[in-house]
């Protein structure tokens, strides 16, 4: 995978792939469950946007899916992520980038 970090909206978001479908989503969302064992704790599903809560190493991070932006990851609470959450992202993407699919 190669990913791209961001802070355009205050906090680090790991974006995976722009301009792509639901299956993208949902491929990232079994490879986090399946290699890195994430559970999530809450789905958001619309027609054109998805936000799948989960937890990693105790920070809570959002999935994203949305049409025109494709999918990333960040910090559930984006608008105030501390500091931790946002190094949770970094570190996530760094094992997302290694982890084969």
């Amino acid at each position: 995978m190669d990913l791209t970090l961001r802070n355009d909206y205050g906090c680090t978001e790991a974006v995976i792939a722009e301009n792509c479908g639901f299956d993208k989503f949902y491929k990232v969302a079994d490879l986090l469950a399946d290699k890195i064992k994430i559970k999530f704790t809450n789905k958001i599903d619309d027609s054109d946007t998805s936000y799948w809560d989960f937890i990693f190493k105790g920070h809570k991070l959002t999935l994203h899916y949305n049409i025109y932006d494709g999918v990333s990851i960040f910090p559930r609470n984006w608008k105030d992520a501390p500091r931790k959450d946002n190094e949770a992202v970094t570190e996530l993407a760094r094992i997302l980038e290694t982890v084969k699919g």
